[in-house]
């Protein structure tokens, strides 16, 4: 094994130590990785662009958290709860679930609706306290919970919720697995099995919502 490969870890290490230019560190980085494996010089850049090319969809998702900041800072959260209070018997448990309902439907379809840094921190988890707030006087136990259970609900509806869509990647991951140890299924099996299990965690999550909210009321009544 060419252990010489592994300078080019060596060189991003002492790179960000440096504080040096991120762009620039990792292309030198590729570049002396691929020159010590025996690489050519047009073959690394190649898969150098291969790479960015198959990889530049994440680029979107690091661009979310500027543009999710902006918005808090200009009061995102406050008008989220603000919106949540006037509507006549909200509630924290109703909102969640109501999340975990439209998660799991979006997921589905394979539309990339929700995300703990899009949705829940932004929107879903200050609704929720919002809810809580018109019924009782959250304590910091309390809202260490509903931010549990508002992180949780993105979890359920994506995990439950992609696998109903045939040519989702844990159906593809499921399928070729299988057939791997010489099973025969298919794509449309899985995903028509997923639906059975998206719909029985859709209702054990709107009882364990209604148990949270039952709990959450049990706490001091709000002076409102």
């Amino acid at each position: 094994m060419n252990y010489l490969v592994l300078i080019g870890v060596a060189i991003i290490i002492a790179g960000f130590i440096l504080k040096l230019d991120v762009v620039a560190v990792v292309l030198i980085s590729g570049l002396v990785t691929g020159l010590i494996a025996k690489m050519g010089f047009v073959e690394v850049l190649n898969a150098i662009g291969t790479g960015f090319v198959n990889n530049r969809y994440m680029s979107l998702f690091f661009i979310s958290f500027p543009v999710i900041a902006i918005m808090e800072r200009y009061g995102l959260k406050e008008r989220a709860a603000e919106f949540i209070k006037k509507i006549k018997g909200a509630s924290a448990g109703m909102v969640i679930w109501l999340y975990i309902l439209i998660r799991t439907i979006a997921s589905a379809f394979s539309i990339r609706l929700g995300g703990h840094v899009q949705f829940i921190r932004p929107l879903i988890l200050p609704m929720a306290e919002g809810a809580a707030q018109k019924h009782v006087k959250l304590t910091e136990d309390d809202i260490e919970k509903i931010k549990g259970l508002a992180g949780a609900s993105e979890n359920y509806g994506n995990f439950f919720g992609q696998n109903i869509f045939p040519v989702a990647s844990g159906v593809l991951l499921i399928t070729g697995t299988l057939k791997e140890q010489g099973l025969d299924i298919s794509n449309t099996a899985v995903a028509k099995y997923s639906i059975l299990a998206g719909v029985a965690m859709v209702f054990i999550a709107l009882v364990q919502c209604w148990l949270f909210e039952k709990s959450l009321r049990k706490g001091e009544k709000a002076d409102v």
